[in-house]
């Protein structure tokens, strides 16, 4: 036995193969080594030292897995896929065979002025000024009548905060504006680093974790976060009851319907694979949009979009075909916006739709709710 992987977690697949259907690269391949039982069989071949870890299918297979946890809600022995895919990668990908890409990256976020210099600009006001115009709630459109008066309120009393992400703030920085739009009372301290999600899904579990444990340190209190794949791994390391997703506290009761040409805004929604999967956060981001807009779901919505955190870079010719049916879906369903709720997927859906010249526009669900039109490309 090498002891890579924990033993309880490794011993409880059954192998039924329940988790194929809903595996993306199972279902793109048919190969039973690119499927989650398959690439158990491959944990155990390398806990028991009949596989060597230079194993060429080791590596492949290591690297294939987009790490989107679909296998995980219809296993029927609760096997946590995600956690043994970490600590595989934690060994799998040590020394040579660690993606030089992926080494660079996290190297990068490890860097705390680099991550504040990545946050420069992002408010653009100073503290407690209002809202600039282009985050501020759309005047036009018919309002619904208001059930509360006033901002909501901050969505755990006192001493809430608002996770700001590493590349988030780099990339979509209207995002981090437009959920203190919609959360006035959050505080939004700058000396913030990296969550540790790119760490530990790219084989540095350990320090993954640790960096974790710092946020959480440095964030007391409930930490709301915009960004799928960081609030999963966050509420992993310091507990679920630590961690809200914008949907789950944000009130849109006050808000006005986002309407286009005379007519409600047609919105769908494109899942955080780790927010749905690890999480079970689904049905709140949809009610939220349905409550201003008119929500159309789109078939395949809980499948990867092919982001998967660095996946798109690593593996850009896979994680393109994975993108490019999932865009046929999106662009078939009638919607004038897709809504993401994670950064890499906003990313992802935003370069693919460009990249046709769709009519349909990709924006974050804090900037659905706080952008005139919601987004949608006006007449």
């Amino acid at each position: 036995m090498t002891g890579v992987f924990d033993p309880e977690e490794l011993s409880r697949c059954i192998s039924c193969g329940f988790c194929l259907p809903a595996c993306p690269t199972y279902a793109a391949t048919g190969d039973e080594a690119s499927s989650p039982r398959g690439r158990i069989n491959l944990m155990r071949a390398l806990e028991t030292g009949r596989l060597d870890a230079d194993d060429p299918t080791l590596l492949e297979q290591s690297s294939a897995c987009l790490g989107c946890r679909a296998c995980e809600p219809v296993c029927p022995a609760g096997v946590p896929y995600g956690s043994l895919l970490e600590q595989w990668r934690e060994h799998q990908w040590r020394g040579k065979h660690r993606p030089p890409l992926a080494r660079l990256l996290t190297m990068v976020v490890s860097l705390p002025p680099v991550v504040r210099a990545m946050g420069w600009g992002r408010f653009v006001l100073p503290s407690g000024r209002g809202p600039d115009k282009a985050t501020r709630p759309a005047p036009t459109g018919t309002p619904k009548p208001p059930t509360q008066p006033g901002p909501p309120e901050p969505p755990a009393g006192t001493g809430a905060s608002l996770m700001l992400g590493c590349f988030e703030r780099a990339m979509f920085p209207g995002v981090s504006r437009a959920a203190r739009t919609l959360l006035p009372g959050l505080k939004v301290p700058d000396d913030q680093g990296c969550c540790g999600a790119l760490h530990a899904h790219n084989g540095e579990l350990t320090k993954g974790r640790a960096l974790a444990r710092r946020l959480g340190e440095r964030l007391p209190g409930r930490i709301v976060t915009t960004s799928g794949g960081c609030a999963a791994h966050l509420a992993d390391v310091i507990g679920r009851d630590r961690v809200a997703e914008l949907s789950e506290v944000v009130d849109v009761s006050a808000l006005p319907e986002r309407r286009v040409a005379g007519r409600r805004v047609r919105v769908t929604l494109q899942d955080s694979c780790h927010l749905r999967n690890g999480l079970g956060v689904w049905r709140e981001p949809r009610e939220a949009l349905s409550a201003v807009a008119d929500f159309v779901e789109t078939p395949g919505a809980s499948d990867c979009c092919g982001a998967a955190g660095t996946y798109s870079l690593l593996r850009p010719i896979e994680s393109r075909r994975i993108l490019d049916r999932k865009l046929d879906a999106i662009e078939a369903s009638g919607a004038d916006v897709v809504v993401a709720v994670n950064p890499g997927c906003l990313r992802q859906l935003r370069t693919g739709l460009r990249r046709r010249k769709s009519r349909v526009r990709a924006v974050h669900l804090a900037e659905f709710l706080t952008t005139p039109h919601g987004g949608a490309r006006t007449p």
